[in-house]
């Protein structure tokens, strides 16, 4: 495995923001933007995924990044689970719903994979060195 010296660099953390990118738009929709809760929680889980990632990152020790990463895991759902208020609401149609979930559910399943990747892997982080 190359060796990643900078969050931006990882690409869950590249498809967390590409996600948070897609559905901010959708929240600037006549019908979203008055739904102003729901419109604030779907932004800010969003970002919370990938802000998530790069703090763990940023935090150089595995425990610290595998705790992230669980968080950031969590906002993945959340932001499911706001995508089908925002599709049973109309806000959004069921081909942004379809592509949206999709994409949350790869990123879930990303950061699954780097959790139990860090569970069993001897690197324990920069700050051990």
């Amino acid at each position: 495995m190359a060796k990643i010296e900078k969050f931006e660099d990882l690409e869950v953390w590249q498809k967390a923001r590409k996600l948070c990118n897609e559905i901010y738009p959708l929240t600037l929709k006549e019908s979203f933007v008055k739904d102003f809760k729901l419109r604030d929680q779907i932004n800010a889980s969003s970002g919370s995924i990938m802000d998530n990632i790069a703090e763990g990152f940023e935090r150089d020790g595995k425990i610290e990044f595998r705790q992230f990463l669980s968080i950031a895991k969590g906002s993945c759902g959340e932001v499911r689970s706001q995508l089908y208020r925002a599709i049973d609401r109309s806000h959004i149609t069921s081909i942004e719903f379809d592509s949206l979930k999709s994409q949350a559910e790869d990123i879930s399943k990303q950061l699954k994979g780097f959790i139990s990747y860090l569970n069993t892997s001897e690197f324990k982080g920069a700050k051990f060195k």
